[in-house]
Parts: structure tokens; sequence; C-alpha cells
């Protein structure tokens, strides 16, 4: 008798955390996808670190604007864990679109900007890439502990 009792009951327990997670997850994921946010960043660049600049324009970090509208990105800023700073000029982003922010030399172009530096930025063995707004407050944040693949998908 005391398992037919249980056994209800626990199945009721399980219905209604399973239901509770249901709920929260999508919530959850919608709050991080939403909006401008970090994408996949290819921190190593493929092949040797030779410092050319066709090695350091294939280190880049992706933006992705996931709203409705156009996103103008003056002032925004890209961070890393020493503090190099982008800081992105006048340059919008098209709803559903993605710029890539090259550590290299480079002219913009539609979906790509160019830090224009001689050196990496993303360090190959961790570190944390943070999209901050012309406000100042934390936007997005995405971070790595080891070489890996050389990409992070951050969604």
């Amino acid at each position: 008798m005391r398992i037919r009792t249980a056994a209800p009951l626990a199945l009721a327990a399980t219905t209604a955390l399973a239901g509770s997670l249901l709920l929260a997850t999508p919530a959850s994921a919608a709050k991080h996808q939403g909006g401008v946010h970090l994408g996949k960043i290819q921190y190593d660049s493929p092949g040797k670190d030779t410092r050319s600049n066709a090695s350091l324009k294939a280190e880049w970090v992706e933006i992705h604007n996931n709203t409705k509208s156009k996103v103008q990105l003056k002032g925004y800023k890209l961070k890393d864990n020493t503090g190099y700073t982008y800081t992105f000029g006048s340059y919008n982003v098209s709803p559903g679109k993605t710029v890539k922010v090259h550590t290299g030399k480079g002219t913009t172009s539609p979906g790509h900007v160019y830090w224009n530096r001689g050196s990496y930025v993303w360090n190959n063995t961790g570190d944390k890439a943070r999209l901050i707004k012309p406000s100042g407050a934390l936007l997005d944040s995405c971070s790595w502990t080891k070489s890996g693949t050389g990409t992070k998908n951050c969604h």
C-alpha cells in the first residue's frame, strides 16, 4: 500500500520538477541569446602564430545582432583580460546579422571590422571576451580555459 501511495507522489513531484525546468530553460536561453551578444570566437588563428597580418586577421570575435532592428555599435567596446580594448566607430549591424572583429589590419566591409593590431589579443590558454555598452555596462562575456580547437561558441 505504501508503494502505491509513494509512487504517484514521486511521479507528481518529478513531473512538477520537470515542468518547472522546461519552463525555466527557454527563458534563460532566450535571455542569453537575445539582443546583441558575443557569438563564435576564433582565439587561436589556424596554423602557426607567425604574427603575419594574415594570421592576425584569422583571430576574431563575432558579435551577433539577434534583434529585429538595426543596431548602431558606435562606442561599444570589446575587451580581453589584459585590458586590450577595441572601440567601435560608426557601424550598423542589421537584424539577424553578425560582424567579425578581426585582430589584424584591414578595411571595414559589411560583416568585418579590423582592430589593426600587430600582435595577438586573445590568449590560446585562456581568456575572456567582454562586450561593453557605451554606458560602460557589461552586455555579454565569454571565456575559455585551454586551447582545444582554437574556437569557442559563446551562444
